[in-house]
């Protein structure tokens, strides 16, 4: 898959520093990965939950952390919408979120 954007992922790990090695696997299973449904995803990563507009979202670093990803299967794009922890995760609309700081931007 191409993942979509790495900056986000650089930026993260400015902030959480824990969270590297774990962003990182992932990272690097996702650009490996050729996921073509959400079943594909969830066979892989079990615990994704699949929200709507083909949003996945992701429990990083035993679930300390979300991961919110737009993916385009048929184009093998994942799209990273969001990353950061629980309480960031709250603000945000899961289905419509796109990396404003509040929620329903």
């Amino acid at each position: 898959m191409n993942v979509v954007t790495r900056g986000t992922i650089v930026e993260f790990i400015s902030r959480h520093p824990d969270g590297k090695d774990s962003i990182e696997s992932w990272y690097s299973e996702a650009k490996r990965a050729r996921w073509s449904s959400p079943d594909d995803v969830v066979k892989h990563y079990p615990k994704a939950s699949i929200v709507g507009y083909n949003r996945v979202v992701f429990n990083i670093c035993g679930n300390r952390f979300r991961l919110v990803c737009a993916m385009q299967y048929k184009s093998k794009i994942v799209y990273i919408k969001f990353l950061g922890t629980h309480t960031e995760y709250g603000r945000i609309y899961v289905e419509t979120y796109n990396g404003h700081p509040t929620k329903g931007a």
